[in-house]
């Protein structure tokens, strides 16, 4: 049975809720972050080249983010456990949430159905939501390219 699709959140709208465990098997919620900008990143699958290159590209712009005072947080289906080694081989210093029952990726309107060489299947879309202070969506990066993404995103952070 696919699941019902979703229309992405649009900017301006309040953010969908989030409470999903991190890499430390903590429970993080959006709403912990009230008051500051957030950036929620979806990423498909940890430790695959492309959001390899996502996280990292994260990584190495965190100090920038940590100046600007915002989170990042990058969600996927894979579990606590793929995230804690995902985390740790690239030495990233944000969170990473599991979603996965993939409700979180299906309130974004980012759990798609995909194509691959002919074969169907679901999965997530990798997109970015800048989330303001005040828990409304500010930017949408509805389709990613995983290089240079992050630069994008501070500079819509600069903007707000």
């Amino acid at each position: 049975m696919s699941p019902k699709l979703t229309e992405k959140p649009a900017e301006g709208t309040k953010a969908p809720a989030i409470d999903l465990k991190s890499q430390d098997g903590k429970n993080v919620k959006l709403s912990d972050f009230s008051g500051k900008p957030v950036v929620v990143y979806f990423y498909p699958k940890d430790d695959t080249p492309g959001c390899t290159v996502e996280a990292k590209g994260f990584q190495a712009a965190l100090p920038k983010f940590a100046k600007a005072g915002a989170e990042v947080l990058g969600i996927s289906p894979d579990g606590v456990e793929s995230h804690c080694k995902f985390a740790g081989k690239y030495g990233l210093g944000f969170t990473l949430l599991a979603d996965e029952d993939h409700k979180v990726a299906e309130k974004y309107g980012v759990w798609v159905e995909k194509n691959m060489y002919g074969k169907k299947y679901w999965g997530v879309q990798r997109a970015t939501f800048l989330i303001g202070p005040e828990g409304k969506i500010a930017k949408v990066w509805p389709k990613v390219k995983p290089g240079g993404h992050a630069d994008e995103v501070l500079a819509a952070i600069e903007q707000l």
